[in-house]
């Protein structure tokens, strides 16, 4: 390891040690799911200690790479010399889709002194934000799962979030869509998401989606499915869309859909990544799957893309063979770009303490973060928050318009296109 050592009197006292394993342990009792990862080696070196939660083993929505990839990174940095020269360790949270257990998460994080949380996911975010606010621990590259992501000040998004998606969406399919039918989630963050869809409709005077409701953890859509082929294929000269955002139920849906698409006239396909990706649509069928032709709106470059070669690397280097890591999954790439701001940001602070404080002030003085091309140069620094009312905290509009064609997810421009005047357009 080459990080610098630390003066006696900066090392953590055995005591102070004894009792975060007592946490520890206490937190694994009351099942928070918390893990350690990644464990730093050298007995003189203060680590730096971040968390990072996700939902897993649900019935709904999980998210089991993104502490997968966050563990992997911890082996990955601490085998390369560590964080800005000191190890780094990982602790996971597993939030099971719950308000009550994101809180759990979240006072966890205060619990063990994490200097920040690190490229997770929640839909709780009621429940979480309040103890990292009151602690001051700041949020560095969430999913974007929630509008409360971009208004937070000590939330730090690397993408545009579900808001971002579903704008882009609206604008990929409103060249080709006179009438467009959205299946999404019967919930409070599924509510948001018609009137984000429609943002980027109207931006070709196309109407409003027809918005469907969904449960997000049923085993069978074909009531949705018959709906919304029996709406979508009344559309003038065969213009009908539908879109499916049901996160990892996507696919369900979309199975239910193909068996009953052949009774109708064509109709257009649609969804975004994080509903679908490069392994779910080889899983279904490739060139065969229900996704052939359909419209994919994403935050970054497409999965075969050179820029992700890095990640790749430290995926093969330290989680080789953990089906839990798959290098095209929006969540674990977010979680890789999230950890790379964390590095740059402690790598700023040079011989400095690393706190939430210091990790928090660095970036709110405009530190400049890049990511290899993924996303464009990030700043968090009050000059560059967004123009958009409802989401200051989006530094970051960006989205890649794919489509699926012979069963691989292909860009269909060459640049990503900007959703920030699309967003600013909302009520």
């Amino acid at each position: 390891m080459t990080g610098r050592r630390l003066s006696t009197r900066n090392r953590i006292p055995r005591s102070h040690l004894s009792t975060a394993a007592v946490l520890l342990s206490s937190a694994l009792v009351a099942g928070c799911g918390l893990v350690p990862g990644g464990d730093a080696k050298g007995a003189g070196e203060q680590p730096v200690t971040v968390m990072t939660w996700a939902p897993e083993k649900t019935k709904a929505t999980n998210m089991p790479g993104m502490p997968a990839m966050a563990r992997a990174y911890a082996r990955w940095i601490n085998a390369h010399g560590g964080i800005g020269g000191r190890p780094l360790k990982v602790l996971t949270c597993n939030d099971h889709n719950d308000s009550v257990d994101a809180a759990r998460c979240a006072r966890s994080a205060v619990q063990h002194d994490a200097v920040a949380v690190v490229g997770s996911y929640s839909q709780h975010s009621n429940a979480f934000l309040p103890p990292l606010e009151s602690a001051g621990i700041p949020y560095i590259g969430g999913y974007g799962a929630t509008e409360a992501e971009f208004t937070s000040p000590l939330s730090y998004p690397v993408n545009g979030g579900q808001a971002a998606l579903l704008a882009g969406n609206g604008r990929q399919l409103a060249e080709d869509c006179a009438r467009t039918v959205l299946i999404r989630p019967d919930s409070i963050a599924g509510d948001q998401l018609a009137p984000l869809l429609d943002s980027g409709l109207a931006l070709h005077q196309r109407p409003g989606a027809v918005d469907m409701l969904a449960d997000d953890d049923a085993t069978d859509y074909a009531d949705q499915a018959r709906r919304a082929l029996d709406t979508a294929s009344r559309a003038p000269q065969g213009e009908g869309c539908v879109a499916a955002v049901l996160g990892e139920r996507t696919n369900t849906f979309f199975d239910s859909f193909r068996r009953l698409r052949e009774d109708y006239p064509s109709v257009h396909t649609a969804t975004v990544l994080g509903s679908v990706d490069q392994t779910a649509i080889d899983r279904t069928g490739g060139a065969e799957s229900p996704y052939e032709g359909a419209y994919v709106t994403g935050w970054y470059p497409a999965s075969n893309d050179k820029r992700w070669a890095p990640m790749k690397r430290a995926i093969n280097e330290q989680a080789f063979g953990d089906n839990r890591i798959d290098p095209a999954d929006a969540g674990v790439q977010t979680t890789w770009i999230a950890y790379e701001v964390l590095r740059q940001v402690v790598e700023s602070l040079g011989d400095g303490a690393v706190t939430s404080r210091t990790v928090r002030t660095a970036l709110d003085d405009d530190l400049k973060v890049t990511t290899g091309g993924l996303t464009p140069p990030l700043r968090w620094g009050y000059g560059h928050m967004s123009t958009v009312g409802d989401f200051p905290r989006l530094v970051n509009a960006r989205v890649t318009f794919q489509k699926v064609v012979s069963g691989r997810l292909k860009a269909t421009r060459k640049t990503s296109v900007d959703v920030t005047d699309t967003l600013a357009r909302l009520p």
